[in-house]
């Protein structure tokens, strides 16, 4: 029955389309509302059930842009177990992108960036606040707002030179005598971060 009532909704909301030539507009313009058409075929097949949401119904209105670039970027910057900046104004906040450093400067272009282990630095004037981080999402919005998301983070000056040293050969020596993918996989793991840290500490 679900096949037959996937069909007919497919050809009726191909049908509709058939007859519009108006442009639809982007997802994030139109109102969180559920398409009619849809709705009417889903009763024509299946009168005692609710039709299902669609992505529409859960869509919010696209932020409006400035008509000026501001001066600040507002940062907001979290850990699964702390807030480490919230609302933070700077200048320029620099990320580990996996395509690489990536300096956001306010009006940057909305971007969502994968974090790979490295160096986070947040630039307010003249002071520089660094972060290493081991993994994350950054969410780069179009009114200048910087959501970044890590797994882990710690300030640069809070790592410990020869705890790092003493990590990157434990893993090197596990990953060596790893018998199992998995733990190929944990090593690898832990000698990337550990020669992130390493190269940060470095450099």
């Amino acid at each position: 029955m679900l096949r037959q009532a996937s069909r007919l909704i497919s050809r009726s909301v191909t049908a509709a389309s058939s007859k519009s030539v108006t442009a639809r507009a982007f997802s994030t313009e139109l109102p969180s509302t559920i398409d009619s058409t849809f709705v009417e075929s889903w009763k024509k097949v299946a009168p005692n059930m609710d039709p299902p949401q669609t992505p529409s119904s859960f869509m919010k209105p696209r932020p409006s842009n400035a008509s000026s670039i501001p001066t600040k970027l507002t940062v907001n910057f979290v850990l699964p177990y702390a807030s480490e900046l919230s609302g933070k104004e700077v200048d320029m906040v620099i990320i580990p992108a996996t395509t690489g450093q990536m300096g956001v400067l306010p009006g940057h272009v909305p971007t969502i960036a994968e974090l790979k282990p490295g160096i986070m630095s947040v630039h307010e004037g003249t002071d520089i606040k660094k972060y290493f981080v081991s993994s994350g999402f950054a969410f780069l919005h179009a009114n200048s707002v910087a959501d970044i998301i890590a797994v882990e983070a710690v300030p640069l000056e809070n790592i410990d030179a020869s705890q790092v040293q003493k990590g990157l050969a434990e893993f090197t020596q596990k990953l060596a005598s790893a018998s199992t993918d998995l733990e190929k996989a944990e090593a690898q793991i832990g000698v990337e971060v550990h020669s992130a840290m390493n190269a940060a500490l470095s450099g």
